[in-house]
């Protein structure tokens, strides 16, 4: 290798050397390079031994069948309506992780003392969850940047929403029972969620969704905190299991309010 000399005597390696190239790349701004390292590679066959971890992002309402985590993808650029068939603890849980994603809640209610403790342990409703009366939900201005959840806790017969789904704003509509504007809402939405029902109600839904014999008589008998979620032709049953932090907030797992 040639050496050339700087006039402050210096020596500066020759513009046919490996570290003349390196100091043109950190002149044009590419940083400073890295080791080398072999390159990794499998064959064709060994491919399907790979196992990745991908999956959706939402959040996560329970484990299924196998313990696996359950995942709720509320955060969609397209509308998306929920119904949950259940229990006020469930739709709070929900509403507590939506926020806890990121996700701005609404709650349109017509008990807003049954959602007080959880504003007041979220700072007052400044910190990702607000109640309003029903048929007062003001526009949310939902974005891919602040998704909003609404959830609609209006009882057995809730009006229609003055506030709907769109873009980046998922709506989570709580029946208690199987009510007689339920078969509506069945129809717009997009996922079912159903607790413990009746043999009565179990047999009437089992009619509108379609669901097998199987699951028609299992609802009847679901334990606290079980879920049997409907998405299309999709079934799954959940368990919600609540954090120290939620049953310190909510309690345990219940059916009844």
């Amino acid at each position: 290798m040639t050496v050339t000399t700087t006039r402050t005597g210096a020596p500066e390696p020759s513009s046919d050397s490996p570290e003349s190239a390196g100091r043109r790349l950190l002149r044009a701004g590419f940083g400073l390079i890295g080791p080398r390292h072999a390159r990794h590679s499998v064959s064709l066959e060994q491919l399907g031994a790979l196992a990745l971890p991908i999956g959706d992002d939402g959040v996560v309402i329970g484990v299924d069948a196998e313990g696996r985590p359950a995942v709720l993808g509320l955060n969609r650029p397209t509308p998306y309506d929920v119904v949950l068939i259940g229990g006020l603890w469930t739709a709070q849980v929900l509403a507590l992780r939506a926020a806890a994603t990121g996700a701005r809640v609404a709650v349109e209610t017509g008990r807003p003392q049954a959602w007080a403790q959880m504003v007041h342990a979220m700072g007052g409703g400044q910190n990702g969850l607000a109640v309003y009366e029903v048929g007062r939900v003001p526009p949310q201005g939902a974005s891919a940047g602040t998704p909003v959840l609404v959830v609609r806790d209006c009882g057995m017969r809730p009006p229609r929403g003055r506030v709907a789904s769109g873009p980046w704003q998922a709506v989570l509509t709580l029946l208690p029972y199987l009510s007689p504007v339920a078969p509506r809402l069945l129809r717009q939405a997009r996922l079912v969620g159903v607790q413990r029902i009746s043999p009565d109600e179990s047999a009437e839904l089992g009619r509108a969704l379609a669901l097998p014999r199987a699951d028609v008589d299992a609802l009847p008998t679901l334990a606290d905190g079980f879920t049997l979620w409907c998405a299309d032709r999709d079934r799954q049953y959940v368990m919600t299991q609540p954090t120290d932090a939620e049953i310190g907030l909510l309690g345990t797992p219940r059916r009844m309010d």
